[in-house]
C-alpha cells in the first residue's frame, strides 16, 4: 500500500479509500466490519469515506445506518490511525427528514453545523478529518445531464456562508479539513479564490466521478486542481462505473447498482458504454489482467489521484479491488486505452445509434 499527501492538507492517505455507501442496506453490519478489518489490517488502508445520508438509496428508515456501523468499529481503534471523511448533503427539497426543521437540505451555516453534530454522535468521535459538501447548493447538471441550462438557475446559499461554516468548524476542532464533491471548475475556483481573499481555509479535495468511462475531470478540473494552481486533490468515486467495468454486469441481478439506482441502467444501456466496456475488457485480457484490475490500475496511475475510492458488496469483490492496486500500469496499456477513448471519449453520455 502506498500513501500520498491529500492536496495541500496535512493528511497522508492510503492510495485506497474505502467506500461505505452500501453498509446498512446491501451489506449487513457484520459484513461491513469484515470489510473494514480486511482493508485496514490486511492491506494497510487508513482512509474511509462515508456520508450523513448513507446507505444509498437515501431513505428515512436507513439514513445514518452506515455511520453507526463505522462508529462501533472506530471505538475499537486508535482514533489517530483512521482518516475519516464524511459528507454533508447539498441542496434538496426532497430530503426533509435530515434536518430538525423538516425543510429539506441546504448548505447554510446552521445546517452544516447541525449535520456535523449529528455525524459526530453517530460516528462516536469528536472530530472529522475531512468534511465534504456532497453536492453543490446551487444548480449544476449532475448524474447524467452534462449541458448547463441557464434557465434552471436558482438562488443559492452564498459561497461566503458555506466557507464561513467550514472555517468555524475547523477553528472549533470539529473538522480538520474540508472538501467538495460533484463540483465544477467554477465551483472549485469560486471557493478557493474566496478563501484566499478572506484568509480562510480552502477546500483541499474534490470527490468526483472518474473512470475509464467518465473522464470529464481531465477537461477542466485537472488544470484547476493542479498542484501549481489550487492543489486540490481528486478523490475519484465510481472508478468501476457502478460495476460495469468489471465486465460482469448482469442486467437481471436486482441487487446490482444499475438496478438499485434510478436512471443508472437506462443511462448505461442507451449509451455507447457497453461497446467501450467490451473493448476495455479485451485490453485487460491482452495484458493478463481482469477488467477490474485494468480499470483500477488506470485510475490509480493518474498523477492527480492520491487515493481511489472503492466500494464492494462482497468480500470477494473487496479482495479483487484491493489486490488490483499492486499491478504496474504501463505506457503500452495507456496507449491502447487512449485509442478507445479517442473513438468514444465520453461513453456514458454518447448515445448508441437509435438510442436518442
Amino acid at each position: 500500500m502506498r500513501y500520498n499527501k491529500l492536496g495541500d492538507s496535512d493528511l497522508i492517505v492510503s492510495e485506497v479509500c474505502l467506500g461505505t455507501m452500501t453498509w446498512g442496506k446491501q451489506n449487513t453490519e457484520e459484513e461491513a466490519i469484515q470489510q473494514l478489518n480486511t482493508a485496514f489490517d490486511d492491506f494497510g488502508v487508513n482512509f474511509i469515506d462515508t456520508a450523513e445520508g448513507y446507505p444509498i438509496p437515501l431513505q428515512p428508515e436507513t439514513s445514518g445506518a452506515t455511520d453507526i456501523i463505522i462508529g462501533k468499529w472506530m471505538k475499537q481503534r486508535p482514533r489517530d490511525q483512521v482518516i475519516l471523511a464524511t459528507k454533508v448533503c447539498g441542496k434538496s427539497s426532497r430530503l426533509k427528514w435530515f434536518r430538525d426543521d423538516g425543510q429539506g437540505t441546504r448548505v447554510t451555516k446552521k445546517q452544516v453545523v447541525e449535520s456535523v453534530e449529528k455525524s459526530l454522535k453517530r460516528l462516536q468521535t469528536d472530530y472529522i478529518d475531512l468534511l465534504q459538501i456532497h453536492w453543490p447548493d446551487r444548480y449544476v447538471p449532475l448524474f447524467g445531464p452534462n449541458k448547463y441550462d441557464i434557465t434552471l438557475e436558482t438562488p443559492a446559499v452564498p459561497f461566503e456562508e458555506q466557507l464561513e461554516a467550514m472555517n468555524e468548524l475547523i477553528q472549533q476542532g470539529k473538522i480538520r479539513h474540508w472538501g467538495l464533491s460533484n463540483e465544477t471548475p467554477f465551483g472549485v475556483m469560486a471557493f478557493v479564490s474566496l478563501a484566499l481573499e478572506q484568509g480562510m481555509a480552502k477546500p483541499v479535495s474534490v470527490q468526483n466521478s472518474y473512470s475509464l468511462l467518465t473522464r470529464e475531470f481531465e477537461a477542466g478540473l485537472a488544470e484547476v486542481c493542479s498542484p501549481s494552481h489550487t492543489n486540490t486533490a481528486l478523490i475519484p468515486y465510481s472508478p468501476l462505473s457502478a460495476g460495469v467495468l468489471t465486465g460482469k454486469y448482469d442486467g437481471d441481478n436486482s441487487n446490482c447498482r444499475l438496478n438499485l439506482l434510478k436512471g443508472y441502467r437506462a443511462r448505461y444501456e442507451s449509451s455507447s458504454a457497453p461497446s467501450a466496456v467490451q473493448q476495455y475488457c479485451k485490453i485487460a485480457a491482452k495484458y493478463g489482467l481482469t477488467p477490474t484490475q485494468l480499470a483500477l490500475s488506470f485510475v490509480a496511475s493518474r498523477p492527480f489521484v492520491p487515493s481511489t475510492l472503492i466500494g464492494s458488496t462482497s468480500q470477494e469483490q473487496l479482495l479483487e479491488n484491493l489486490n488490483s492496486f499492486q499491478y504496474e500500469f504501463t505506457k503500452e496499456m495507456l496507449e491502447d486505452i487512449e485509442r478507445v477513448h479517442m473513438a468514444c471519449p465520453d461513453p456514458w453520455r454518447t448515445p448508441q445509434p437509435g438510442g436518442g
